[in-house]
């Protein structure tokens, strides 16, 4: 059993985190990471959810599928070629489908939400690569988001953590070559970035921004004040 500082309550912000066994690659390919950003959006229900019976044989997107009342509420999210970020809360008191309450009573949201995830994941990755065992190193990390500083941080670490793919030093050098570094950001799929730049796509409704802090005064500030929220770490 995994014993955390600060239990995963209703109410707070939490950085939850998770990166390959033995630092690995979990994304090979471009397949891998639309399945996962898929499930980010299908594993958020307090429904039961099978890919298979649920999307590929009823033909339809994930994202048109009706997956009814969220567990939790995404504000941030990124993959990486061996790891994921997610910023996200539980604004719900707790589960509220009496089955999954027997099931899973001594578990919070964030936890059934990230369990279904990576287990999802890992049974698809497996069964791709006809590999068996851990995929994750160990259980998912959570860090407990105590202050507005520290979320601002975390919010422009995530958005900004694509950099590392093409410069390993990019918080040191993050004013240099400034237009190389916004035009890799823009055609980088894989991050809640452009949601919150007004770029419209069905990856739109993974967030739930309602319930996050509204830090922008208007979408063109996005890109200047994430990268000025540096200074807070």
């Amino acid at each position: 059993m995994t014993y955390r500082k600060v239990s995963l309550s209703s109410g707070e912000y939490f950085h939850i985190f998770n990166r390959g066994n033995s630092k690995q690659k979990i994304f090979l390919d471009e397949k891998d990471r639309e399945r996962f950003v898929k499930l980010l959006y299908l594993s958020n229900s307090k429904k039961s959810v099978n890919f298979r019976d649920d999307i590929v044989s009823q033909k339809i997107d994930a994202f048109d599928f009706d997956r009814g009342e969220t567990l939790v509420s995404i504000g941030a999210w990124v993959l990486m070629p061996n790891h994921f970020h997610i910023y996200l809360t539980s604004p719900t008191p707790g589960v509220g489908d009496e089955e999954m309450k027997r099931n899973e009573e001594n578990k919070s949201n964030i936890t059934l939400f990230v369990h279904k995830l990576c287990m999802s994941y890992v049974k698809y990755f497996n069964k791709k690569y006809d590999r068996t065992g851990a995929l994750f190193e160990g259980p998912f990390k959570s860090v407990h988001i105590e202050n507005d500083g520290q979320a601002k941080y975390l919010f422009s670490y995530i958005h900004l953590n694509p950099l590392k793919l093409i410069d390993p030093n990019w918080k040191e050098n993050i004013n240099k070559n400034i237009d190389i570094t916004l035009k890799y950001l823009d055609n980088y799929n894989w991050s809640s970035y452009n949601d919150y730049y007004g770029i419209l796509r069905k990856e739109n409704k993974i967030l739930q921004r309602k319930d996050f802090p509204d830090y922008f005064s208007d979408i063109k500030s996005f890109k200047s004040e994430i990268f000025s929220w540096l200074k807070y770490e």
